[in-house]
């Protein structure tokens, strides 16, 4: 049951019928100087017509048994996309997409800053540090369009439970002056999440101007760069810090990523990383030997919650 859920939410991908795996590149209006549209180009998770939208207008997902829920992540994507369309289009249906998720992520959050993100597919600790940084840029965003001080308070209280270690709760794992925040907490690190949850921690210390966050911000990044090279199997990226290939989306949204990384921060090794892997993209043997040996990790992983997300 779990390999044919699997399979048929590869079809769906290969199709370009996912919602899930929509084309995620470089963000269209994102600004280095001040909050403005998104890092990454999440405008196809509202465009395309395979999103499941309910009665009010808000983003749902469907999992393996058939249920409707409420992702947080995938609420957070459609938001930030629905943002960057406003932008570029200044219409207001957009605006009141975006505002939407807005209100869902406050009525959601707990008390301690968390989202519950993971629950609706079994897995023990349900938070995210992926869920916690998106959350918080959508939240900053809204600040800037509103000035209303509630949705900065919420930001802060978003990045500042992602930044609790993992032993007292939180989504990071700490190693001297090491960090790196997690997806999954009880997984290895995966690198997209990574790099979405510093995001959130620099759209917070951007809009804020706090300097209590800097260092984490800073260590965040050198971590990264440290580790890059780790995601690195001389053919095609690694999805997390394990063996975990990357499937094709995946790679794609890492060179992404690390363009938009280097855009930021200025450091050359994700350039040099982004160049590496998009001519490992071009080399249709590579990208054989990637899809083949994704596509047997996925059906043989016993590792994985029995329930996913297939639309």
């Amino acid at each position: 049951m779990r390999a044919f859920s699997i399979i048929n939410k590869w079809l769906r991908m290969l199709n370009g019928k996912s919602i899930l795996h929509v084309n995620q590149d470089v963000g269209k209006v994102y600004s280095k100087k001040e909050i403005n549209g998104y890092y990454n180009n999440l405008t196809e998770k509202v465009l395309n017509p395979a999103a499941l939208l309910d009665e009010t207008g808000l983003v749902y997902n469907v999992t393996s048994d058939g249920k409707k829920v409420y992702f947080s992540i995938a609420i957070f994507h459609y938001g930030l996309g629905a943002y960057d369309l406003f932008i570029l289009t200044g219409c207001p249906k957009y605006k009141e997409a975006f505002m939407r998720t807005v209100a869902w992520a406050l009525k959601n959050q707990e008390e301690n800053g968390a989202w519950d993100t993971f629950s609706i597919v079994g897995t023990r600790i349900p938070y995210s540090s992926m869920a916690q940084g998106e959350g918080a840029s959508l939240l900053v965003r809204a600040y800037k369009e509103t000035r209303d001080e509630k949705y900065l308070k919420a930001a802060k209280q978003a990045v500042d439970f992602m930044c609790i270690p993992i032993i007292g709760g939180g989504c990071t794992q700490y190693v001297d002056d090491k960090l790196w925040f997690k997806e999954y907490i009880e997984k290895p690190v995966v690198l997209n999440g990574w790099i979405f949850s510093i995001w959130g921690l620099y759209d917070y210390y951007k809009a804020s101007n706090d300097e209590g966050y800097k260092n984490i911000l800073v260590n965040a990044i050198h971590t990264l760069e440290k580790d890059i090279e780790i995601f690195d199997c001389n053919y095609w990226s690694k999805y997390d810090l394990e063996n975990t290939i990357a499937s094709p989306f995946y790679h794609r949204l890492h060179i992404a990523q690390l363009k938009v990384m280097y855009e930021l921060f200025g450091c050359e090794i994700f350039l040099e990383y982004a160049k590496k892997w998009e001519k490992y993209q071009k080399n249709r043997l590579n990208c054989c030997k990637a899809f083949i040996i994704k596509a047997y990790q996925k059906i043989t992983d016993t590792k994985t919650e029995k329930i996913i997300i297939i639309r």
